[in-house]
């Protein structure tokens, strides 16, 4: 059974999102203070976090900060505030997605579900085999998610890696914003596609030695992103 954490402090709409989310196979936990929240989070073995934008003590800007520092697993972040601004914020952050406030529960459940089977599908849960790319001081390990750049270890969030990953297997080949949204959060997926720019953006910022002048991922502007060699 799936285990999620809701940090959320409107009790109300907690408990109902525990109960359509236990209606439909998953154990949920709750905390309503942010801080409480990230302790648990950081204690707990938990597969996927829906967490709060706005709560007292932390804020969801920072809780997504700091476990995404340590917790490679889907968090949704869920806010009334529904600018574009506190949206790239928090993907850029490590969301994997923002759902606005007031949202049916039926679509916080599907959003929960299609993240978890992404996420299953993308970590290759189960396999054994290695797969290792090394370019131009670049080393990918598909199967351990781990990233080094000169030999120096790199810390990528899920879908930062995912989209590495992509570019890397298929180096020279321009992927357009749409077909890596798709490749990545699926085709059913929820969101849009800025939250691709942003992530390469992250990427960018911890994989290039000078991001404003990439040597790994080029934009070919107006129609897409690929891996140099």
């Amino acid at each position: 059974m799936k285990k999620i954490l809701i940090i959320e402090d409107d009790i109300s709409i907690s408990e109902l999102e525990r109960d359509y989310l236990e209606i439909n196979g998953f154990e949920v936990k709750i905390e309503n203070s942010g801080r409480k929240g990230m302790e648990r989070a950081s204690k707990e073995k938990f597969d996927l976090i829906i967490l709060d934008l706005m709560l007292p003590e932390v804020d969801g800007f920072q809780i997504c900060k700091e476990l995404r520092e340590r917790l490679d697993i889907p968090i949704l972040m869920v806010s009334a505030k529904g600018e574009g601004i506190d949206k790239i914020r928090g993907l850029g952050l490590g969301a994997d997605d923002y759902i606005t406030k007031p949202f049916s529960p039926n679509e916080l459940v599907a959003r929960v579900k299609a993240h978890l089977n992404r996420y299953e599908r993308l970590t290759n849960k189960g396999k054994s085999t290695t797969e290792i790319i090394e370019i131009n001081g670049l080393s990918l390990d598909s199967c351990s998610r781990r990233v080094y750049v000169n030999e120096k270890e790199i810390n990528l969030t899920s879908k930062e890696f995912d989209i590495l990953l992509l570019l890397a297997k298929n180096p020279n080949r321009v992927f357009s914003k749409d077909e890596i949204f798709e490749r990545i959060w699926g085709f059913n997926s929820l969101g849009d596609i800025s939250t691709v720019t942003v992530h390469i953006r992250k990427i960018r910022e911890k994989i290039e030695p000078d991001p404003p002048n990439p040597k790994y991922i080029e934009t070919l502007w107006g129609v897409g992103y690929r891996f140099k060699l």
